[in-house]
């Protein structure tokens, strides 16, 4: 007998059931520690809606990497589901779960220790021709080392992330493309317990320009080339009740090599980062330098 279209049958089912699973979970967890943040956050302080603004301009978009923190090393890697929101591919949503790692500020092992555990659902728009926004939630958990020799793990900080993002591309012939990007993001920050932790809440501006080249159609081949420089202002708690100057703090340039994988819905970015941290201690050694690696499970309409 047959089994042949059973199994594909069954297959699709599971397929279907386990990225609806995956979308509950992850909306659970944020749900919970959203609705835990808003309650401690205050009304006081709700001044979130005024950046829900938003974001880049192409659908195989890297999933970016975080701030690690001072190091020589690190290593991130995040694993995410896009969905297609309308079947004229104007609308998608992506969720995903990454984790960081890196070395110390004396070593180049870039595995050595926890750097970030971050889970991310994000909705885009492409509402005109070459334009799209974004709006998103985040929530991060990064643990602080000590600054010297041993670097045993001091604290842990835990972060509300809002932000929205604005971008426009322009297309260079039939292979380049340059996407700038304006990405304005409001972070709330407790220790690990959810008390107050030394810096309130921050104000953060991000400003990107990608250049992207087609390298083949085969397999969705790309190439991209990145610089972003971050911009803040922020609210403390300790040692005094104050607002820091806005002003310049770090600076990501990138490379990436993206592709699809043949035969299969899943898409794969590769790259290489350098962050260079304001003040640190690495960018004196030319910053920190980071290997990233994401998996997108590419889902369509449903």
């Amino acid at each position: 007998m047959d089994k042949g279209p059973t199994l594909a049958t069954t297959n699709h089912h599971f397929t279907v059931s386990l990225t609806v699973q995956l979308h509950l979970i992850t909306e659970q967890i944020l749900n919970i520690r959203f609705n835990r943040f808003y309650r401690m956050l205050g009304t006081g302080k709700i001044i979130i809606g005024i950046f829900l603004v938003s974001l880049c301009g192409s659908l195989h978009a890297q999933i970016s990497s975080p701030g690690l923190g001072d190091a020589n090393t690190a290593f991130w890697s995040a694993f995410g589901v896009r969905r297609q929101l309308d079947s004229l591919g104007k609308k998608q949503a992506l969720s995903y779960i990454a984790l960081g790692r890196k070395s110390s500020t004396d070593d180049y092992n870039l595995v050595s220790k926890q750097a970030i555990i971050v889970l991310n659902h994000e909705v885009y728009h492409s509402f005109a021709p070459n334009q799209q926004y974004s709006y998103a939630v985040s929530y991060r958990r990064q643990p602080k080392y000590e600054s010297s020799a041993p670097y045993e793990k001091e604290s842990t900080e835990q972060e509300f992330r809002i932000y929205g993002r604005y971008a426009y591309t322009f297309k260079l012939g039939t292979r380049w493309k340059l996407k700038s990007t304006v990405r304005q993001e409001f972070r709330k920050f407790f220790d690990a317990g959810f008390r107050q932790a030394e810096e309130n809440f921050q104000l953060r501006t991000r400003i990107k320009s990608q250049l992207t080249y087609n390298l083949s159609p085969k397999n969705n081949q790309k190439l991209a080339l990145s610089a972003e420089g971050l911009f803040s202002t922020s609210y403390l708690n300790e040692p005094e009740q104050k607002w820091t100057p806005f002003g310049y703090r770090e600076m990501r340039i990138g490379a990436y090599y993206m592709f699809s994988i043949p035969h299969s819905s899943f898409s794969v970015d590769i790259g290489y980062v350098n962050d260079l941290i304001r003040g640190s201690r690495s960018v004196r050694k030319g910053g920190v330098h980071y290997l990233a690696v994401d998996v997108i499970w590419n889902l369509p309409v449903q």
